[in-house]
């Protein structure tokens, strides 16, 4: 009897959705039927609004129906499921065929939804630790030379060059060094490092032990929030199978150079996604911005040179080594060099993960990817970068998805995470809102931060309630201007950008 290969995925969003009750419903409806199925369970595409994606494997190639619920299982094989027929209303075709995907151009996001997250064979099977191997023929110099000519920038909102960052740590001379992964998304609307974690943890800790060969570093540490336990549980799993394979400890594949690597958990504190400030937690402390200099990559984790990277920074560099830094920087546009991770959230139909190279426009993004707002209403605002950039109206919407670009027109890029908004929105609810979130989140070590947001709050509120509003509105541009100039970190110094972003395109909400 021919056995049929059938993938749900095991993502937070697809068992979020159900995806266990599928898969349980799954394997019971074949026991009942006789039928033999191999059933694995893979990472998520990030086509969210099709969660769960049942997939099936044919000799043209996997076949998928989604957004399968429980109930739609019976009729899924009445309708030719195992042979992969498409007369369910739920089928979406080839996978590959689906447009949202097909238009994509996945480097970093090649293998999520294909292989096993788990599966280090799967992982070797599809150019998995080949960039790890290249690296191990390389001097630790080659390595952030080849960084370098990829353009690959900070994906944390920074975008600082990588290997700049990379050299210096290399450059300064000590007897222990860190690599420090940032994987404290934080951000409104963002997912994408939970995805890298859950659905290809091995490109994670390969990228990882990359970067400890280029700077001389044997220790890493992946700063995990703590509301990601999925995450945790893959990520500590993962670590301890390449362990045991060889790609991590004393003496990796045989080349007598060492990287270990352990997950250490947050505590819920927005402010740990800064750099310094997630240091200071690492260390045991309370999680406070530090002053720079120094900087990390000179006197970072316990006093030693670190290299702090973002998950997304990371997961590019096995790419890298593997294919060489040129072919990284044969996409994007100007600086921005490579692909972005964006993630489609708020008010959208179709609200997921897509990889594209730098320059594609937020209009295409928001219309052709995400097909509109879900309410159908029209859209009126985009948040793009998380709770800190600016919000832009539809004069904006044909600004190119480039770090220079948005920064000219007074926005970010951040993260990469896409907030919509529809008509219905209240904009100066929403400018209130970000004052508000920095007094609760601000670590409260520089006073235009601490006391500036709070301020913010009250000087919105009587704004909102008509008072002496002109006064008001002087004495709020003005504390904008404070708090992004005498901020110590970007958590006091971004806060504005979203309330002056509402000053000036939505006045009328205010």
């Amino acid at each position: 009897m021919m056995t049929t290969k059938i993938f749900v995925p095991c993502d937070t969003t697809a068992l979020a959705m159900g995806a266990d009750e599928v898969t349980a419903r799954i394997e019971a409806e074949a026991r009942v039927r006789g039928v033999e199925i191999e059933l694995v369970r893979n990472g998520s595409r990030g086509l969210f609004w099709l969660e769960p994606l049942v997939e099936v494997e044919t000799e043209d190639g996997r076949v998928s129906y989604g957004p399968v619920e429980e109930d739609d299982v019976a009729s899924l094989f009445d309708a030719g499921l195992l042979e992969g027929k498409s007369e369910h209303p739920l089928s979406q075709g080839l996978t590959e065929d689906i447009p949202y995907l097909k238009r994509q151009q996945r480097l970093t996001f090649a293998r999520a939804g294909i292989t096993d997250p788990l599966s280090i064979d799967d992982y070797r099977a599809h150019d998995g630790f080949k960039g790890l191997e290249n690296a191990l023929k390389l001097g630790p110099q080659t390595i952030v030379d080849e960084v370098k000519a990829s353009g690959l920038r900070g994906r944390g909102g920074a975008a600082f060059p990588t290997g700049i960052k990379w050299q210096t740590v290399l450059d300064t001379h000590a007897d222990q060094k860190y690599i420090v992964c940032n994987a404290d998304e934080g951000d409104s609307g963002t997912f994408a490092d939970r995805l890298v974690m859950e659905c290809d943890p091995y490109m994670l800790i390969e990228g990882m032990a990359i970067a400890g060969l280029a700077v001389g570093a044997t220790q890493g540490y992946i700063y995990l929030r703590s509301e990601y336990p999925l995450a945790q549980r893959i990520l500590d799993t993962a670590i301890a199978r390449a362990e045991a394979a060889g790609y991590l400890g004393e003496n990796i594949l045989g080349s007598r150079r060492r990287f270990d690597l352990e997950v250490r958990l947050g505590a819920g504190a927005y402010i740990c996604g800064e750099e310094t400030s997630l240091l200071e937690s690492l260390e045991g402390k309370r999680g406070l911005v530090r002053f720079k200099p120094p900087l990390p990559a000179i006197e970072g984790l316990f006093g030693q040179p670190t290299v702090v990277n973002n998950v997304l920074s990371l997961a590019a560099v096995p790419f890298i080594l593997s294919h060489g830094g040129q072919a990284y920087a044969d996409y994007g546009m100007g600086r921005s060099r490579g692909t972005l991770a964006l993630q489609l959230a708020g008010n959208v139909k179709r609200g997921g993960l897509i990889e594209l190279a730098f320059g594609t426009t937020l209009r295409e993004l928001i219309e052709e990817f995400g097909g509109g707002t879900f309410s159908g209403r029209p859209l009126r605002a985009v948040q793009v970068g998380g709770p800190l950039c600016a919000y832009l109206p539809e004069s904006q919407w044909d600004t190119p998805l480039d770090y220079e670009a948005f920064a000219a027109v007074g926005a970010g890029l951040g993260h990469g995470g896409v907030v919509m908004f529809d008509d219905t929105v209240d904009m100066g609810e929403q400018a209130r809102f970000s004052m508000e979130f920095c007094t609760v989140e601000s670590c409260g070590k520089c006073t235009p931060c601490r006391i500036g947001s709070t301020r913010g709050v009250e000087v919105i509120d009587r704004i909102r309630a008509g008072e002496n509003r002109e006064a008001n509105l002087a004495l709020l541009g003005e504390l904008c201007e404070t708090m992004v100039d005498g901020s110590l970190c970007a958590m006091g110094g971004m806060t504005p950008f979203p309330v002056q972003s509402v000053m000036k395109h939505f006045p009328e909400d205010l």
